[in-house]
């Protein structure tokens, strides 16, 4: 498999990992991305309320919950501010 297409893999992979513990299966909860966040980037979040800003910063349309298409603009602004843009 091509590198690019390896990477998507990934990306689909981690998402279907953690996405539906909680319920829909389409969709990341507060809980299920907060898992993602410290096992997939060892990220901590120093306290609930850093959890709460960063997961309404991901859920554009206010649902409550973050779509694959929500985490994939994650992902892509974790990319640029790893390649320094």
């Amino acid at each position: 498999m091509a590198q690019l297409m390896q990477a998507v893999d990934s990306l689909l992979n981690v998402f279907d990992k953690y996405a539906g513990k909680d319920g829909d299966s389409k969709t990341l909860t507060k809980n299920e991305l907060s898992e993602l966040l410290h096992k997939e980037l060892d990220m901590k979040p120093s306290n609930k309320g850093a959890v709460e800003e960063f997961f309404k910063a991901l859920d554009n349309d206010g649902d409550g919950v973050v779509t694959f298409q929500e985490y994939v603009i994650f992902v892509v602004s974790l990319c640029m501010m790893c390649k320094g843009q």
